[in-house]
């Protein structure tokens, strides 16, 4: 199961070894390792551009991850690879899905901001003005969740609400 670090990062070993030395220290289930280990190396593949190995890592690690906080990290980098493949919808799906698990992930809330302001942009170059405006509005909100649980964050998405007038003052 391990997977062989290609990467001869310092860090990346460093990280890895320290890792391996806290799972074998940590009383978790064999489930639970086994779950960490998948994840690491989903994370490991993704670092390194192999997006469907590191899919393969995360999924294996849904099954076996009980706990709902790590499954929110889980699910969040699943929307992270389908993000960056331009499969949006299911990126969506997965960004979600971590957040129903832990509302308090920032970093899902802006991707998911992204994405529609990215369908703004695109409704507005094809002059749908209407929903446009309605994929922006649906940014903006998203954004401002993002901003209130970390407000020195989003410094572009903060100056974006504040030049189209979306600004919402309770994250300040």
């Amino acid at each position: 199961m391990p997977r062989l670090q290609k990467n001869d990062n310092f860090i990346d070993k460093t990280f890895t070894v320290i890792a391996d030395i806290v799972l074998k220290i940590l009383p978790t289930s064999k489930e639970e390792k086994q779950a960490f280990c998948y994840y690491r190396d989903g994370m490991s593949a993704q670092s390194e551009g192999e997006y469907a190995e590191a899919l393969e890592n995360y999924y294996e690690a849904l099954i076996l991850e009980e706990d709902p906080y790590d499954r929110s990290y889980i699910l969040y980098n699943i929307g992270l690879i389908y993000s960056s493949n331009g499969e949006h919808t299911k990126a969506l799906e997965y960004y979600h899905q971590s957040l129903e698990l832990n509302s308090k992930l920032p970093q899902a809330l802006n991707n998911i901001a992204v994405i529609y302001h990215y369908q703004g942009l695109k409704a507005a170059n094809l002059n749908q003005n209407k929903n446009s405006k309605f994929m922006f509005d649906k940014a903006a909100q998203y954004w401002q969740q993002a901003i209130y649980l970390a407000p020195n964050n989003y410094i572009e998405a903060q100056n974006w609400l504040k030049t189209t007038g979306r600004i919402n003052n309770t994250y300040q």
